[in-house]
């Protein structure tokens, strides 16, 4: 079970390093790529889109095919794109291969968590196995910032091209050491409700940035935002005939407040990465090198908060873990926001590092662990689907509402604006988590009989 679960661990790594590894390169990629800021937004923004959009759809297939059958091919077709990227001599390629990036993280990612869910017993065994999932997969976030900052000194295509051995180390080890898994007669692929659903973000995301750069009453931002509007009216009419969720997870409560989690999580610390790489590089004068550096405090109190938040679940409900790591969280970003302007980054900026770090880490480990939890085995890959199509969903929809706050030339004055903004959602996760615990309480009174397969309990 540790080679299966080392393997697994390596892989959602290599899907949070390669979302934040660019962020720290995309002033290069832009500049020699010739794009536009607008544009170059894109290359995060069509990673986010695609592998949110089609999370779910990988979730049913982890379930009818089999989630080692799948991971396999994900995984490959991943390292492809990746060799794609690191080859692009266009701004049109690089788009594309970031989008079929993010397509092949979307059927890996429900394959992952839908392997924990078969390999590892509900309880102790599962939360452990999450709990180092989690802790590599926030570290993977967090290296990526300064991975990026290491290898575009040499080319930023090396953002690109390190995927390629990671994924042939995790195809060949899911072939060696990952028992096969029984497929399942899933009910049907929603292919078409997972297409509005890309859609309308898509067309969200293009009207916000289309608003930034053009103005909210010109005509292609009103077209985008229409688009997005009535997108979203055909998405919701098909979820009445064809529910993309189904109808026994909408049920689970901790699912739910999983699903609010995470989209607070990548609203707030998740968003900091961006907000950071652009505050260092424009407004600081750091190179590529050097932002990378700074980013180094902050991946090591990621990895901290993980093993902080693993050692609590132990004795706390996923819950409690959660508000905590939104509180420490709350104040770095808050500390941010108040001390960015300063020279100095020791006294200025490390301590806001550090606790947002620390409460980065603490997150994303209980999160995963709380949403996960109560959901039968079966399911384990769609419902993990739901709760990283909430994350990227959210990711990118927040970069696309930052990118007007910040403006084309953004001041120190702009980025206290946005680290205000970022910090508002961490105190929201608060919010969350603690009135969420309060009626959990009474819900889990009022559920304490068996009332199906799913059962309704919370944190």
């Amino acid at each position: 079970m540790r080679l299966t679960l080392a393997v697994l661990s390596v892989a959602q790594f290599l899907i949070a390093l390669d979302y934040s590894i660019i962020y720290v390169a995309l002033p290069s990629v832009a500049a020699d790529l010739q794009l536009e800021p607008s544009l170059a937004q894109w290359i995060i923004s069509a990673y986010a889109v695609l592998f949110a959009g089609f999370l779910v759809v990988g979730g049913r297939l982890a379930d009818r095919v089999g989630a080692r059958r799948l991971f396999v091919v994900a995984v490959v077709f991943f390292g492809v794109a990746s060799a794609v990227g690191g080859v692009a001599t266009d701004g049109a390629v690089l788009l594309a291969a970031r989008g079929a990036q993010g397509l092949g993280a979307a059927l890996l990612q429900p394959a992952i968590i839908g392997l924990i869910g078969t390999t590892f017993a509900a309880g102790p065994a599962r939360s452990r196995a999450l709990a180092v999932w989690g802790a590599v997969g926030a570290s993977g976030l967090a290296a990526g910032a300064v991975l990026g900052g290491l290898l575009t000194t040499a080319s930023w295509r090396l953002t690109f091209v390190i995927n390629v051995p990671l994924t042939l180390l995790c195809a060949a080890g899911a072939l060696a050491w990952i028992s096969t898994d029984r497929a399942t007669r899933a009910d049907r692929i929603p292919v078409g409700a997972a297409v509005l659903g890309t859609g309308t973000v898509l067309a969200l995301v293009l009207g916000l940035t289309l608003g930034a750069d053009q103005g909210w009453r010109a005509w292609p931002t009103l077209t985008g935002l229409g688009l997005a509007a009535v997108l979203f009216v055909a998405f919701v009419a098909n979820e009445r005939r064809a529910p993309l969720i189904e109808p026994a997870l909408r049920r689970v409560a901790t699912l739910r407040r999983g699903v609010g989690a995470t989209a607070l999580y990548m609203a707030s610390v998740g968003s900091e990465f961006y907000l950071l790489t652009l505050l260092l590089q424009s407004a600081k004068g750091y190179d590529a090198l050097q932002a990378g550096l700074a980013f180094v405090p902050l991946a090591v109190l990621v990895t901290a908060g993980n093993a902080v938040a693993g050692r609590a679940l132990r004795t706390h409900s996923p819950a409690t873990v959660l508000a905590g790591g939104f509180a420490t969280a709350t104040v770095g970003l808050g500390w941010l926001a108040l001390a960015l302007h300063g020279d100095s980054y020791v006294g200025h900026l490390l301590p806001g590092l550090l606790l947002s770090g620390l409460g980065h880490g603490m997150i994303y480990t209980s999160m995963f662990v709380l949403g996960t939890r109560d959901v039968p085995a079966a399911h384990q890959g769609t419902a993990g689907a739901l709760l990283t199509t909430s994350q990227y969903l959210s990711a990118a929809v927040t970069l696309a509402v930052l990118t007007p706050v910040l403006g084309a030339t953004p001041d120190h004055d702009r980025f206290r604006v946005a680290f205000l903004v970022v910090t508002a959602a961490a105190a929201a996760g608060i919010a969350l988590a603690t009135r969420k615990e309060a009626r959990a309480g009474v819900a889990t009174r009022l559920n304490s009989q068996p009332t199906g397969t799913v059962r309704h309990t919370a944190g």
